[in-house]
């Protein structure tokens, strides 16, 4: 603009006009230019220095505040998912709430990281296309419009393709809420998973789901691959049409006018072909994830509780009671209990209390009974609340605690766990864990009560599980006491002195609600509630109900005695003041630690990007993917270069008539230049579409194959990876990483190959202009790589740090809605809504520091950038070369598209690595995790395919621990369990009873000899094993799915069969409507079904299979004694030829078998018929006969006799006919 106020300019004869940097420093060094000022050059050449130096400086702090406020965005959303997860009703949680969660917090929200970023291209490059177009238009007029027109085409374009991946994004996302959601289960059910031997149907499963999602997912990343390949020819289009356009119409391509062209176009390929579609891309998808966090707020909410985690100014918590007005009322409060008149509750469209009518009052022991499924937990969820009545009114006075029927336990320590943000009261802690009988664990525990018991009480026994979980009731100060059958899970001695010292001793003054299948204890009861298929079948003392004609004992089967005539063990030692900590094996300086997670340190090695490739496929495909780069980079090089050819071809003509001086090139006529411009044009947007189809189809193949391989290891892991790792580790892995190598690696992959690939072919033009100008690029170049190397050292191992943070956020809202109900009961809402922002604290800083090095980098390479350019203008202002108008516009506006795309791609490369560090986190579950033995065996230790044929099991000198380096659980074991015996297996709580029954499957680390019909089991495969014996586990587990595919997982068996044995096992709904139950929908977990029709579901499966060994772990410890004594019934004639090994609590569930075995920390104490071993006063099963109450004990003796003397007729034909084979098989 100065040049207009110069006195030497009237000399100038240009027309005054709109000054255009380009146009005029490139007329500086044309020939037969009219005369421009070196002053006006001069001018113009720091003009472009300082438009370069200026958008950096403005721009990356802009960068930095839209990115931070991106993190803010992604923690407020993340944190509103949590709070929206503590308030959700109770009847959603059987949907698919764990991994919706998750998936919502691994992927959704991490949408708005990055929209933010380029979210005002979408109306900032129109804008910027407006204003080339007005500086085009005023150059070359009707030329500009035209090629303007084909950028123009391609934005409606981009647009419908933003459309279509919303729609494939929503589509995608319900797949992998699918996907983690069976992955959660799994992981939470892996060792009755691998006790079935079901990895390959579940693998199946999940290798289906993974197909669906990347239905879905492949055409959404051809979309992005369409999106990156429209940079390198959609400019260049433009430029064709309006070169092309310009001198049809009769206009002169000269160096200022084509590169005035050149330059203004490749501003618009940075903003209209880059970021405009990324914008677009990163708005449709944010926009799916809004939808998709909308849809779960909308999820209906519970009306009890801390509304104040969603709504801070609601701090009107209500906790236990149905409606805000009950509470208020003066009246209600006057007397502490639990008021119901005529309540109906449903639970979806199923009744599940039909008119009661009860009240419970401190003081009063209410038991509740009834048969599985009679409504007992519905029972208690209406009385916390989680169930709203129908018809009818019920009023809940006071503080009510409550102790889930399956023990919820987080990951922390023991003590954390009983106090659950309780204040520590020294002494009510002491009387506590005394009433709670464990103060004996506590000194077997390796830190006492510090011992970190790891997510859902992994280390602890399910007796332990369960005493605990009772304690942390018992612990809180309440007026109303909810214990959900607490006494299952433990053996009959502990059940006697946690119902006499804790359930009528310590709570004798409150109210409590006690639902239990243990009937001995009725008559200590001052109210019973027997209930039965949500009917109230009576109510009153026990005296009452069983005067009252009601079928009483029917539901009973076992006569009850009262519990106060026999309890005569000296209690526990109490624990003394200084003794708190109750410390363990290890010395009480230790500080018990949570496994660190596995984690890579220092430089990523190239293994990782090597697996990569490979898991992409053969050397072939990768050949073809690097050739089809390469063509499609030169096409791109060459249309470049061809315009400053052109441009040179044309100002020849122009001023002297011809070109023979460019030697071959003078060949070209203006229409051959136009075909061969076009030409170069078509073949670079054909090969980089194609290159970026087949570039996504081996990335999507590598994502495959990597979530498949990991999935695999995860299945064949040993059983202390997941005692090790919590489920959020693992399910990090699965969701976050498994995102990032989908979605986001090929992105950045593509990006940075193509990127360098414009860097190469942007140098060669350069140094094809002027071959000085090699050295200041490749000296930019090697400042790049060391800035790229330096700033990796710190950005890895901060992305690592952000990855490892997340695994605690997922293993924490996994945990919270495991024990939601408990959470809500006891109020503790808000202390777990405080971790968990502490732990997105951790992890957004974290993340920060990711965000803050990564802008520096990007920062001090745009600078690094400025200076290039810098030297190559002042290169051309210094050294006067005359008639390189062309070579100078190509090399300045090369070297200025270098700016961006220079910066970008090594940021790029560097993100590259940084999203390598997730495939780097699946090679390490890949390779680092130990795996089990393999699952088939060898072919000649393969076993026969009738064995076993007998079932014989013998061990000699066994041993078992769990961990390596960890002490055995079972010790030096030397016993025989002869053929079709029915062997019970008894001893305290954490006597290894569970161990004994893992060592059957091969589930830690043993030494000695496990010997089946004489066949060692170390030797063969898994699964060889696992299938041919039928396990029903301490912890009934079902998979979402159908009831049919939790039955048969594999389609082995008719439905006849499937429905006989759900019939054997007394489940109604197979009664009533035969093979239609079949398709019965399971929801997560089982959680629409009680907990004893779980069980049930889990015998039906051992009878299914068939199996000459069954082995049953505390089956029937949540039924009623009716339902149990038809399942043993049941099991005495539907495996009657089989070997059966039986844990029971209940002694009178194994009181007639021909065996028992005693055991006691990890030993066998007593193993012989139960009559034998009652001779012994002093003997350890004789103690826990006694302790059940005499007129029990006496009965108990009788079947126990009774059995004997049947036994006494009967030899081990088995053993007989065993010997006999094998003595023939030596004969032959």
């Amino acid at each position: 603009m100065l040049k207009y106020f110069e006195p030497f300019n009237k000399n100038n004869t240009n027309p005054p006009r709109f000054p255009m940097y380009l146009n005029r420093i490139f007329n500086y060094w044309t020939s037969n230019q009219s005369p421009i000022q070196k002053s006006e050059m001069y001018f113009f050449a720091s003009g472009i220095i300082v438009t370069s130096f200026l958008p950096t400086i403005i721009l990356h702090p802009y960068m930095m505040g839209v990115t931070h406020l991106g993190m803010k965005i992604r923690i407020a959303c993340s944190s509103l998912i949590y709070r929206k997860a503590l308030r959700i009703d109770i009847a959603a949680l059987g949907g698919e709430t764990v991994g919706h969660c998750v998936n919502l917090l691994a992927i959704d929200v991490n949408k708005f990281d990055i929209t933010p970023l380029f979210f005002h291209y979408i109306w900032v490059s129109p804008l910027q296309t407006l204003l080339c177009f007005y500086c085009l238009w005023r150059e070359i007029k009707i030329a500009a419009a035209i090629g303007m027109i084909s950028i123009a085409i391609f934005i409606p374009i981009q647009v419908i393709f933003a459309f279509k991946i919303i729609k494939f994004r929503a589509q995608t996302a319900v797949q992998t809420d699918e996907r983690l959601r069976h992955t959660n289960e799994f992981i939470q059910g892996m060792q009755v998973l691998k006790m079935y031997a079901w990895e390959y149907p579940l693998a199946k499963l999940i290798h289906k789901i993974r197909s669906e999602e990347m239905k879905y997912l492949k055409p959404a990343s051809y979309i992005r691959g369409l999106f990156m390949s429209f940079i390198l020819f959609t400019t260049r289009l433009g430029i064709f049409l309006s070169c092309m356009s310009h001198v049809m119409y009769g206009g002169k391509l000269t160096a200022s006018k084509m590169f005035f062209i050149v330059a203004h176009y490749f501003i618009l390929r940075q903003t209209m072909t880059v970021y405009f579609p990324q914008g677009v891309a990163q708005v449709a998808e944010a926009y799916v994830s809004i939808k998709r966090i909308e849809a779960f707020m909308k999820i209906h909410e519970t009306s009890i509780g801390d509304p104040s985690v969603l709504d801070p100014k609601n701090t009107q918590a209500i906790f236990r009671s149905v409606t805000p007005n009950d509470l208020l009322s003066v009246g209600a409060l006057l007397q502490k209990g639990v008021f119901m008149n005529n309540i109906i509750v449903k639970y979806g469209d199923y009744v599940c209390i039909n008119d009661l009518t009860a009240n419970i009052v401190p003081g009063q022991l209410t038991a509740v009974i009834g048969p599985i499924g009679a409504g007992k937990s519905a029972l208690l969820n209406t009385i916390l609340g989680e169930l709203i009545p129908s018809f009818g009114d019920i009023k809940v006075n006071g503080i009510v605690s409550y102790a889930s029927q399956e023990a919820w336990l987080f990951s922390g320590s023991v003590r954390a766990n009983i106090l659950f943000g309780e204040y520590f009261d020294r002494i009510r802690y002491r009387e506590v864990v005394t009433v709670c009988t464990l103060i004996r664990d506590f000194t077997l525990l390796p830190f006492g009560d510090r011992t970190i018991v790891g997510e859902r009480g992994a280390s602890l026994s399910g007796g332990q599980r369960a005493r605990v979980n009772l304690a942390r009731a018992v612990y809180k100060k309440a007026d109303i006491y909810l214990l959900d059958d607490p006494l299952s899970a433990v053996d009959p001695n502990v059940a006697l002195q946690l119902f006499t010292n804790c359930i009528t001793g310590y709570l004798k003054s409150k109210a409590v609600v006690l639902v239990t299948h243990q009937l001995q204890f009725l008559q200590s009861a001052q109210q019973v509630i027997v209930m039965e298929d949500g009917n109230i079948l009576g109510r009153g003392t026990y005296n009452e109900l069983e005067s009252s004609g009601i079928n009483f004992t029917r539901l009973l089967h076992t006569t009850p005695v009262p519990v106060t005539e026999t309890y005569s063990e000296p209690p526990e030692p109490r624990l003394q003041p200084r003794s708190l900590s109750l410390v363990g094996k290890q010395s009480s300086t230790i500080i018990p630690e949570e496994v660190d997670e596995i984690r890579t340190y220092g430089k990523m090695g190239s293994y990782v990007y090597k697996e990569y490739i490979k898991s992409g496929g053969n050397c072939c495909v990768i050949l073809i993917v690097t050739l089809m780069f390469l063509f499609t980079q030169f096409f791109a090089s060459g249309c470049d270069l061809f315009v400053a050819k052109w441009a040179q071809l044309e100002e020849k003509r122009a001023s002297l008539g011809t070109a023979e001086s460019l030697g071959f090139w003078n060949v070209l006529t203006r229409k051959d230049c136009i075909l061969v411009f076009f030409i170069l044009i078509m073949g670079d947007a054909t090969f980089a579409i194609s290159r970026s189809f087949i570039f996504y189809s081996v990335c999507i193949r590598a994502a495959v194959r990597l979530h498949d391989r990991m999935f695999s290891s995860i299945l064949h892991a040993k059983m202390t990876f997941f005692h090790t790792n919590p489920s959020g580790r693992i399910l990090n892995r699965f969701s976050k990483d498994i995102g990032a190598i989908d979605e986001a690696l090929p992105s950045s992959l593509i990006d940075t190959i193509q990127i360098c690939l414009n860097l190469v072919g942007a140098v060669i033009v350069i140094g094809v202009c002027h071959y000085l100008l090699i050295i200041p690029t490749v000296l930019v170049i090697v400042m790049f790589i060391a800035l790229r190397n330096y700033y990796l050292r710190t950005s890895r191992s901060v992305k690592r740090l952000d990855a490892i943070t997340r695994s605690p956020i997922f293993t924490h809202i996994n945990a919270t809605i495991q024990g939601l109900i408990t959470v809500r009961s006891e109020g503790k809402e808000s202390i777990l809504l405080e971790e968990f922002d502490e732990l997105q604290d951790i992890q957004s800083s974290a993340y920060f520091y990711f965000l803050s090095t990564s802008r520096a980098f990007g920062y001090w390479l745009d600078i690094i950038c400025c200076c290039y350019i810098t030297t190559v203008t002042l290169f051309y202002t210094f050294t006067e070369i005359e008639g390189e108008g062309p070579s100078t516009g190509l090399a300045i506006t090369q070297a200025i598209g270098l700016i961006g795309v220079f910066q970008w791609g090594m940021r790029q490369s560097a993100e590259v690595e940084s999203h390598m560090t997730s495939v780097e986190r699946v090679l390490e579950f890949i390779y680092e995790v130990e795996q089990e033995p393999p699952l088939e065996s060898t072919p000649d230790q393969k076993p026969p395919p009738s064995w076993p044929k007998y079932g014989k099991l013998e061990f000699q000198n066994f041993s078992l621990r769990y961990d390596v380096v960890g002490s055995p659980v079972l010790n030096n074991l030397n016993i025989t369990i002869h053929p079709r015996e029915k062997v019970g297996i008894v001893g305290r709580t954490g006597a290894g009873k569970s161990t004994l029954i893992s060592s059957l499957f091969r589930l830690g680390y043993e030494s000695g000899l496990l010997l089946i019909d004489g066949i060692d089991i170390s030797k063969m495969g898994l699964h060889d094993l696992r299938k041919k014996i039928s396990i029903i586990p301490q912890e009934p587990v079902l998979f979402s799915g159908t009831l049919r595919y939790n039955l048969d997982p594999f389609d082995e068996y008719h439905d006849g069969l499937l429905v006989a044995a759900l019939v054997d096992v007394e489940i109604k709904v197979a009664v009533i409507n035969g093979a239609a139950c079949l398709k019965l929908i399971i929801s997560e977990g089982g959680q629409n079904l009680s907990v004893g029709q779980r069980q049930l579901i889990c015998l039906a499966r051992a009878i299914v299979r068939n199996n000459k060994i069954l082995v049953m772990d505390e089956a029937t410890a949540n039924v009623d004694p009716t339902t149990d004594f038809l399942i043993q019934q049941t099991i005495r004639t539907k495996f009657k030829h089989c070997t059966v090994l039986t844990i029971a609590h209940r002694l009178a569930t194994v009181m007639d078998s021909d065996r028992i075995l005693v055991l006691d920390a990890g030993n066998v104490v007593e193993f012989d018929h139960p009559h034998i071993l009652l001779q012994n006063s002093d003997g350890l099963l004789s103690q826990l006969v006694l302790k059940t109450g005499t007129s029990m004990a006496k009965q108990l003796k009788k079947t126990a006799e009774k059995s004997y003397s049947q036994a006494k007729s009967d030899t081990y034909e088995g053993d007989d006919e065993m010997d006999l084979d094998q003595s023939n098989s030596r004969k032959q």
